[in-house]
Formats: structure tokens, sequence, C-alpha cells
């Protein structure tokens, strides 16, 4: 009786194990991939995340609460002999609302706000972000390497107070990629962009 117990936990246990990693692995958000390209206007990020909301979050934002994220875009320059110097510091913010009474969805970036069919279509705007210019075509020095990291997190400092309490106190609303790396090349100034 006990050795067919053992044996059916020791059966279970790698099964459940691997299904929860892939269940974990499925649900996590990440950044998929990330380009830094020059034109003639600046340098110009594009990258896809990977990100969905939980049962919690989709229901608020259903019910009519302006769900705001964030893209965070740091880039340095290595020092061997001190410190990275820090070139680079910017921040690219969408808010996703509902407005009930005429069922419509609305995207806001910056000063442009574009209505939307649904949910998932105004996630797709902020999973797939393209040609964000992240600084002016002389930022960076030629023939330099500068590294740079990017996440998309939902900024819950952007909400009311009394729901910004409820939600540093949930786990439902830390919703976050961990950084992402890249690396950008700058050519030298005898190269065309």
């Amino acid at each position: 009786m006990l050795r067919c117990l053992v044996a059916r936990l020791l059966i279970l246990i790698p099964l459940w194990a691997t299904s929860a990693a892939t269940l974990a692995q499925t649900t996590a958000p990440v950044v998929e991939s990330v380009a830094v390209t020059r034109h003639d206007d600046g340098w110009r990020l594009d990258a896809d995340i990977a990100v969905d909301l939980n049962e919690q979050l989709r229901n608020a934002a259903e019910r009519g609460l302006t769900l705001y994220f964030s893209a965070d875009v740091i880039v340095t320059q290595p020092r061997w002999w001190w410190f990275d110097q820090q070139v680079l510091a910017t921040e690219r913010l969408w808010s996703i609302s509902y407005n009930a009474l005429i069922r419509q969805w609305r995207v806001s970036s910056g000063g442009l706000a574009l209505p939307v069919a649904s949910l998932d279509d105004a996630l797709a705007l902020v999973r797939h972000i393209r040609g964000w210019q992240i600084a002016p075509g002389n930022a960076f020095a030629p023939g330099e390497r500068y590294q740079g990291q990017l996440r998309l997190r939902l900024d819950v400092t952007q909400l009311s107070r009394p729901l910004q309490v409820n939600a540093i106190n949930s786990s439902a609303w830390a919703l976050s990629t961990p950084w992402r790396e890249f690396t950008i090349d700058v050519p030298d100034t005898g190269s065309a962009p």
C-alpha cells in the first residue's frame, strides 16, 4: 500500500512540475525582441513584448478603469575605470480605457488617441512598439558601443490614490517584464547610417 502511494507520487510530481513550469512560461510577461536603428531624424526602437492581462486586470479595464503601461528605456556607455555612464533614460506611456456608454476602447499615447474594437486590439498596440524615437541622431558618439535595457510595466502610480493602495498590496497588479538588454553599435562617421 505504501509502495503504491510512493510510486504514484513519484510519477505525478514530475508531471505536475512540468505543467506548472509550462504554465508559468506562457503567462510570464517578457520582452521578446528589441531592435534599435538609426534614421535621418534619430534613433528608433522597435520591440515585441509578450504580455497578457490576468483576470482581475481584465475585469477592471472592462468596468471602465484606465490602465497605464510604461515602456522604460535606459542606455549606458560602459567604462572600464568607473561605473557605466547613463546616456539616456526615457519612457513611453500608454493608457487603455473603455467607455461603457458608447462601448468603445481607446488607446492613448502622448497626444494621440486611437479608437480600437476590443481590449485585445488595444493591447496589440502596446505589445508591438514600432518607430519609437528614443534619441536624436547625434546622441551617441560615432564608433562606440552602448548597452541598453527595455522593460514594460503596468504603471500603478498613474491610478487614483485609493486604487494605488490596493494595487500596491495586490500581486495581481504587479505586471512587469524583466529588463531586456540590447546593444547599440554606432557606425563611424565615415560610413553611411
